[in-house]
């Protein structure tokens, strides 16, 4: 009997540590809530191999608006925030959602629209003109709608140009409620103007008859922060896995990996964390 009670208490313990070991295994991932930008960009594709490969940490993506990346973190549903929308980036640190943030890369804003270009707008470097125009003219405007980092920064500019776009919604002013890919996909489809990341319309392949008309605007800069969410409001955050991935996003080789992204020979985003040169 003995015999047998020690060959159970033995098989139960070599169970429990097997058990033990496949959950570190499960566990050696972590999740980024992001935005729709990097996912539809395809940069996440490009260096989450690469961070993988060197820490053996998986990174699992939700890429969503950056409204509501934010309030997912909120929520604890992830251990990391890579969005792209700087004031409310800020708030999520000075609530306490979220430790620090720090600056990772940039691109910037542009405005494509069709050939036949009603409001006039082709080759403007003045966002807030081309604006007034395209309201003035009632020419249609495809916008996001979604609370995203776009969807906040274009509702910014509106404001400068002191244009209530919102108030026109259903007429020349359309909200689609979705990601950068499917805005562009429906813009293009209805011939209007549309405002999107430089990266996600370089990566987009459903171009239509659309091009850029309006860059190089200091007011369309498009800056991402990255913030590990707080393990002391969420006690379950990989605190340690995320920093070492932020970490590694701020190192030398995390920026040249961001900065080594191209498609058809364009660089889509521009690595410029305050400690890039470690």
């Amino acid at each position: 009997m003995n015999r047998r009670f020690f060959a159970a208490i033995l098989a139960a313990a070599l169970i429990g540590s097997a058990t033990v070991q496949s959950a570190s295994g499960e566990d050696r991932f972590i999740v980024v809530q992001s935005t729709t930008s990097t996912q539809n960009s395809g940069l996440f594709d490009e260096i989450l191999p690469e961070f993988q490969e060197k820490s053996g940490i998986e990174v699992r993506v939700v890429a969503v608006g950056t409204g509501q990346a934010i309030r997912n973190a909120a929520n604890g549903d992830g251990d990391v925030l890579l969005v792209h929308s700087k004031p409310s980036e800020e708030k999520f640190v000075a609530d306490g959602l979220g430790v620090s943030r720090a600056d990772v890369m940039y691109n910037d804003f542009v405005i494509v629209g069709p050939d036949a270009d009603p409001a006039g707008i082709a080759g403007g470097r003045d966002v807030i003109a081309a604006l007034k125009a395209i309201a003035k003219g009632a020419a249609p405007f495809a916008s996001r709608g979604d609370d995203s980092g776009t969807h906040k920064a274009e509702l910014r500019l509106w404001k400068a140009a002191d244009i209530d776009a919102g108030a026109e919604s259903g007429s020349w002013y359309r909200e689609t409620g979705s990601g950068m890919g499917a805005t562009l996909n429906t813009g293009i489809g209805m011939d209007a103007y549309i405002m999107t990341d430089r990266a996600t319309w370089i990566a987009f392949g459903n171009k239509g008859s659309h091009q850029i008309l309006v860059e190089g605007d200091p007011r369309m800069f498009n800056q991402y922060g990255v913030i590990l969410v707080s393990p002391k409001i969420h006690p379950h955050v990989k605190a340690e896995m995320a920093q070492t991935f932020i970490d590694w996003l701020l190192s030398r080789e995390g920026q040249q990996a961001i900065a080594g992204y191209k498609v058809d020979g364009q660089q889509l985003f521009f690595p410029n964390a305050n400690d890039g040169s470690s």
